[in-house]
């Protein structure tokens, strides 16, 4: 829970949980990552929505970061989906490996290891060089 400064601190104001579908809020806030050249865990992102790391947010963020590309394509920018990785190992969750865009980059290797860190890492680069100095 978010705390409000104008409530005593005592009293956690709960998260809005809008905030989870709110594609462009999380496309603001990737934004900004790309253009300071950075990745951003599931946790951070779902901190900068207010709330703690749990699964099903985790999930409902990731099906609103199908929409936050889907905008990105109709305004010709490239796919900001990549930046959302894991802590553990900074590569992006299951979801974006079976969800097809890795296949229509032409990647057709492992969701972990090496061969996948320098994929994960031209993609992000890609993200990071588009956004540089916009």
């Amino acid at each position: 829970m978010a705390l409000d400064p104008g409530l005593d601190a005592d009293r956690p104001v709960p998260a809005d949980a809008s905030a989870l579908g709110d594609a462009p809020r999380i496309r603001a806030i990737l934004t900004e990552a790309a253009r300071e050249g950075r990745s951003v865990s599931y946790s951070e992102l779902l901190g900068d929505l207010g709330f703690r790391f749990t699964r099903p947010k985790m999930r409902a963020v990731c099906r609103t970061l199908e929409e936050v590309d889907r905008l990105c394509a109709a305004d010709g920018q490239p796919d900001m989906a990549v930046l959302v990785v894991r802590e553990s190992d900074r590569l992006p969750g299951q979801g974006w490996w079976v969800g097809g865009t890795a296949l229509l980059l032409g990647y057709h290797g492992p969701w972990e290891g090496a061969a996948a860190a320098r994929f994960i890492k031209e993609q992000q680069q890609a993200v990071f060089d588009y956004w540089s100095g916009r």
